[in-house]
């Protein structure tokens, strides 16, 4: 039952090129920033990742972009990554842009063993009826667009409306950060970091999470675990420094009141 590995490099050690990993965070908040550095340093590539975001351009998944690792992203937002757009557009990367809240849950769904579900969102857009550029060539023509989904009517409180189906994500592996955990795997995130982060523990078929504070079994409250154990196989203690390597996206200040 302990699943505590000794470094973020021997986490990681058994992805292999061409794998599939769901990646936690929002923005730069709760990224599994040391396990994506050791995959950088173990020189694993041709990945398929699903998170909601690229990183930045030096940091998180940013840095995997930037070597060319990665050679698919299933994401919401392109964000302020400036490699992640000129890859996608130069057609070095394919991008399948999905809906936030439907990509939240077709990962919660691969998580609990749910093969799809119907949605309102996307009807009557590219979403649902195919289209969407997924990879361009050199010269920005489509040469990858997303097909047709299967729409279905369904009676609801305001009537018939209609519905698509979206496919539910599992992946290869899953990689989280989260405040606190166990010895058995139990996590806990803090604040705003939950994010997407117990959505990648659930689809990943292993789960790798890297920990602020790792405490011993029984001393998390149950009804504070935002992840149970079951889902997680591999726990990587941070160091002090790692844990306070926390990057802001945007600074804002103001003026003191005189």
């Amino acid at each position: 039952m302990n699943k505590v590995v000794g470094s973020a490099g021997e986490a990681v050690l058994d992805i292999p090129d061409g794998a599939t990993l769901a990646v936690g965070g929002f923005g730069l908040c709760g990224v599994p920033s040391v396990l994506i550095n050791a995959l950088l340093n173990a020189g694993t590539t041709d990945l398929e990742v699903v998170s909601n975001n690229g990183g930045a351009d030096d940091w998180g998944l940013g840095l995997l972009l930037s070597a060319k690792r990665i050679r698919r992203m299933i994401s919401s937002f392109l964000g302020d990554n400036k490699e992640f757009a000129r890859q996608y557009l130069s057609g070095e990367l394919e991008v399948e842009l999905t809906p936030q809240g439907t990509l939240a849950e077709r990962m919660r769904a691969g998580g609990a063993g749910i093969a799809g579900f119907f949605t309102a969102t996307g009807v009557g857009t590219m979403v649902a009826d195919g289209g969407l550029p997924w990879r361009f060539d050199e010269h920005a023509n489509v040469v990858t667009k997303s097909a047709p989904k299967q729409t279905q009517m369904f009676q609801t409180r305001r009537g018939i409306e209609e519905f698509v189906l979206e496919e539910a994500i599992v992946a290869d592996f899953g990689l989280v950060r989260a405040w606190k955990g166990d010895r058995h795997g139990n996590l806990v995130y803090r604040s705003s970091a939950r994010n997407f982060n117990p959505l990648a523990a659930m689809c990943g078929q292993v789960t790798i999470a890297e920990v602020e504070k790792l405490v011993e079994p029984g001393e998390l409250n149950p009804n504070h675990i935002h992840t149970p154990g079951v889902f997680v196989h591999r726990v990587v203690e941070l160091t002090p420094e790692q844990a306070k390597d926390k990057r802001i996206e945007r600074r804002t200040t103001r003026r003191g009141i005189a």
